[in-house]
């Protein structure tokens, strides 16, 4: 990624010109006492007013506006909307739409609004408030049920910012000619008006303070690194629009790359981070105060919050309820000791030592990595299936389906997902396969050593060439689930 300045990213936040952002020209588009300007397509008694607020409750319906202000018909604008939902709910807000009498609006991009909501059936709802709902899906919600939260939504020429409490989570710039997919045609924006959702009787969710600042319609994108769009920018878009996450779980804050700049590439791109700390001997964070410290300064922000257990004394460094704090631990299996108990980094040339023996060096590792995946606290399995520089083009021979297997069960036994590198480009296909055959899960992760955060290409190809479907993809687990509470530290 291109570094950019603080100023050029602050700047790039919100593109609207200043002289256009005056607070008197925000226009209301709920009076506050009645639905005037407003019409539901379906079961309309599943709106209603109450206390100077919009009540979204009771059978599946869409209330759209058809009011005056631009004839209900909007391109470029600014939208504010406060929301607060009850637990479990879901709801969004849809722009550039038109009224429809029934069902889901076919016309126009939704804004999600679902902070606790799994999803009905055999679906699962992974998009969290804020998503640009099948385009660039958030997975972390940084909103709470029963709270007042604020929806900005920006939409200047092909550009979509969408802010959460003034936090910006979504920097979309749709493709000239946009990607057009014909299972998923809301992708693509125009023009049209507002519309707010009540997904069923158990999502109630109300609404106030919802406004409008209408913009020229011949506004021109602005941003200080516009995507790349080419065939990965299409391939996240695919994903995203089947639920299958876009989300790297192996960032890390290196080479000089901040957190400011992670997160301005996470929303340009379209992938959601997890951006861990290496704690371990000889690393910076080595005791429950120093992951405190680290967990204290991520509050709040768009992203998950990781720690990269290193060597195989992580474990005896930290406390299980701080490590519980984290939303998801990771480690590999590429520090241990051998038999002779030389402790060894198996990406430092110097610290392994000559394999005389490769059938028996594997074993040795296969049967520490199994350790590691029966003993340790962890939820991902990272950099799987590695092998020293000496040894790695014998790969396939090597890693034979008896050693996959043997690290596949420990996995599944275990509950642990396998990172899909992007570094390393591991693990192999058949290793996919054959992990997806016994029912594992995966994560995407880049291990990153410096700015260069990648686009999970090695994941997304993965995902084509093995079959790879929602049901198979890691999400972090919620509070109680987590791997640390689950297993404890050893």
């Amino acid at each position: 990624m291109n570094p950019l300045s603080r100023r050029e990213m602050l700047a790039s936040l919100l593109v609207v010109p200043a002289a256009l952002r005056a607070d008197d020209e925000w226009l209301p588009l709920f009076d506050g006492r009645t639905l005037h300007g407003w019409k539901a397509g379906e079961n309309k008694h599943s709106f209603r007013v109450a206390d100077g607020q919009i009540a979204a409750a009771g059978a599946r319906s869409h209330l759209f506006y058809n009011g005056r202000i631009r004839n209900a018909t909007f391109k470029n604008f600014e939208l504010k909307a406060e929301f607060m939902p009850s637990a479990g709910a879901e709801s969004g807000v849809y722009f550039h739409t038109a009224f429809q009498a029934n069902g889901w609006p076919e016309k126009g991009l939704k804004v999600q609004i679902n902070n606790t909501y799994t999803g009905d059936g055999d679906h699962r709802e992974r998009n969290k408030t804020g998503s640009l709902y099948g385009v660039r899906n958030i997975y972390k919600a940084s909103a709470k049920d029963n709270e007042w939260s604020e929806l900005h939504i920006l939409v200047h020429g092909k550009r979509v910012q969408v802010l959460l409490n003034g936090t910006p989570l979504v920097d979309y710039l749709e493709s000239d000619p946009p990607v057009v997919d014909s299972d998923h045609p809301r992708r693509v924006l125009g023009s049209g008006t507002f519309a707010l959702e009540c997904h069923g009787p158990d999502s109630k969710v109300l609404f106030r303070n919802i406004r409008v600042k209408p913009l020229p319609d011949n506004l021109v994108a602005d941003m200080a690194v516009p995507p790349e769009v080419d065939v990965v920018y299409r391939d996240l878009l695919w994903l995203q629009s089947r639920n299958i996450p876009a989300l790297d779980c192996h960032i890390h804050l290196k080479g000089g790359l901040t957190l400011e700049e992670a997160l301005e590439n996470s929303r340009r791109v379209g992938i959601q981070y997890g951006i861990a700390i290496n704690g371990g001997l000889g690393f910076p964070t080595t005791n429950d105060a120093a992951a405190e410290e680290y967990l204290k300064s991520m509050q709040g922000q768009p992203c998950f919050v990781a720690l990269q257990g290193e060597g195989r004394e992580w474990v005896t460094l930290f406390s299980r309820e701080t490590v519980a704090k984290f939303d998801y631990i990771f480690t590999d299996a590429m520090t241990w000791s051998d038999d002779n108990g030389k402790r060894m980094r198996l990406w430092i040339k110097e610290e392994v030592p000559e394999i005389t023996d490769k059938q028996r060096f594997m074993d040795m590792l296969v049967k520490r990595a199994v350790g590691i995946l029966d003993h340790e606290p962890i939820d991902i399995h990272a950099n799987p299936t590695f092998l020293p520089d000496v040894i790695a083009a014998e790969y396939d021979q090597l890693w034979t389906p008896e050693r996959m297997q043997r690290l596949i069960d420990a996995a599944k036994r275990n509950d642990i997902a396998i990172e899909i590198s992007n570094r390393y480009r591991l693990p192999s296909p058949a290793f996919i396969k054959l992990a997806k055959k016994a029912g594992v899960k995966f994560s995407f992760g880049t291990n990153n050593g410096d700015k260069n955060l990648g686009r999970d290409e090695y994941g997304i190809e993965m995902v084509k060439e093995c079959g790879l479907t929602w049901q198979d993809m890691f999400l972090p687990k919620p509070d109680g689930e987590k791997a640390a509470q689950r297993k404890g530290m050893s």
